[in-house]
């Protein structure tokens, strides 16, 4: 992994899954909210586990296509340079958030510790306004009727389990 690619993963999914939660687990550590890992005989265990591992699947990927075909990173500081519209990116617009959710909600389970659930609703939030308000607008701005194309024809959140093909519309990604 290159010195660029590591402070990304550092900065972004770092802050989000491990700084924030660790706070958050100290701060309610002598409440009732404290966290009760229960390990392998409970469900929750079991289902956050296939949960994260789906998320750090769909991690891996979507970075992957940024840094490969995209020719950057997650990073708001050093984006991808092509728009990527390949994988997931055919199904639904925001993959890559899609997985940091999916391994905070394995954390809240895994770790039965519902002040993580209530941190991923806040930062499902942010993210639901920061989106549609900042990040859209800077895409169309930067890759203009490309990402408008591909705006009108993939979701935002949830994922169409039809693939849009590009190719279709005259486009080349």
């Amino acid at each position: 992994m290159s010195w660029r690619l590591l402070k990304v993963v550092v900065v972004l999914p770092g802050t989000v899954l491990v700084l924030v939660p660790a706070i958050i687990l100290w701060a309610v550590a002598d409440t009732g909210a404290a966290a009760e890992f229960r390990g392998p005989v409970d469900p929750g265990f079991w289902i956050g586990a296939a949960v994260g591992l789906v998320g750090i699947a769909f991690a891996v990927w979507t970075v992957r296509l940024f840094v490969g075909p995209g020719e950057g990173t997650p990073a708001p500081w050093d984006p991808p340079q092509k728009l990527v519209v390949r994988g997931p990116y055919r199904h639904v617009r925001n993959p890559m958030i899609a997985s940091v959710y999916m391994m905070l909600f394995a954390e809240s389970l895994i770790l039965n510790a519902w002040p993580l659930a209530v941190w991923l609703i806040v930062f499902f939030a942010v993210n639901a306004l920061y989106i549609p308000r900042s990040e859209e607008p800077g895409l169309a701005a930067r890759f203009g009727e490309d990402y408008r194309q591909y705006k009108a024809n993939v979701p935002r959140w949830i994922p169409n389990p039809l693939p849009w093909n590009p190719d279709d519309e005259g486009e080349s990604s």
